[in-house]
């Protein structure tokens, strides 16, 4: 699917109805289990927010698209975070988010979650919101529709529990690796597809040529009203620079330079 799909495009939601229980006006109560013992004063503050309710309309108005822009004329950049190997990072990624009170999307593989319960936590605490990026990060293309149920279900099970919370209704597929009908079946499972503008390839780390100044470079080359920034937590390949923990204060403070303003994805569906 084209990379100009936005945020605006109207969903076919055949059922009427959302039919994953829980997802929609469900209370996220965010847990303090398992944070540090001092958090900042942003995340204080972004955890005081207790209740989170969704909007059905502005939820079903996602659906029918892959949403890798927010739709937007104004100066407005969303962070994400996917997390499926290890929490490597994530320490600095959450002092750095804290210091500059940015908000930023996690969205966690179920697997990870089970491995990492106590991180889960962190994220949740510090206010961010949780998505969902499949149980096993498999290729959807091999996978029957039952199989591809089945993995987003199990993750958003393993996000729960992990995290205390009700994890958002979004979902990023695997590898980025979209197709009409894999979106229509997530979408009737209750989940908003919610891809990127750009990654900015962090996660390839030294051996893949990367070095934070490059990941900062494709995050600048991508900026435009509505970009929506992919990043990793963790590194795939055993021990190594966390690039995109390295690169985030610098890719913050360029997109403030040029008028940006950090958004939250929550807002895309808050009452």
């Amino acid at each position: 699917m084209s990379e100009g799909v936005t945020v605006s495009s109207k969903a076919v939601f055949r059922s009427g109805r959302l039919l994953a229980a829980g997802l929609v006006a469900a209370a996220a109560v965010v847990s303090t289990a398992g944070a540090p013992a001092a958090v900042g004063p942003a995340a204080v503050q972004r955890a005081a927010v207790v209740v989170q309710r969704w909007d059905e309309a502005r939820l079903r108005a996602l659906f029918g698209s892959e949403n890798r822009t927010i739709r937007t004329e104004q100066r407005l950049v969303a962070l994400t975070f996917n997390a499926a190997w290890n929490d490597r990072g994530l320490d600095t990624v959450l002092s750095v988010l804290d210091r500059h009170r940015a908000p930023a999307t996690f969205f966690l593989t179920g697997d990870f979650a089970d491995r990492n319960p106590a991180a889960v936590r962190r994220i949740a605490a510090a206010g961010h919101g949780l998505g969902n990026h499949s149980y096993s990060h498999p290729d959807f293309a091999d996978l029957t529709a039952r199989e591809r149920a089945s993995e987003v279900l199990a993750a958003n099970r393993a996000i729960r529990a992990a995290s205390g919370t009700v994890p958002l209704p979004f979902f990023r597929f695997p590898y980025g690796q979209t197709t009409p009908q894999h979106i229509a079946d997530v979408n009737e499972l209750g989940f908003a597809d919610i891809e990127f503008t750009t990654d900015t390839n962090g996660y390839l780390g030294a051996a893949g040529a990367m070095t934070a100044d490059k990941a900062v470079q494709r995050a600048l080359d991508a900026l435009r009203p509505g970009t929506i920034l992919q990043m990793h937590i963790g590194t795939p390949n055993g021990p190594g620079p966390v690039l995109d923990a390295e690169a985030l204060p610098l890719i913050i403070q360029a997109f403030q330079s040029r008028g940006y303003r950090i958004t939250d994805l929550q807002d895309l569906i808050s009452q």
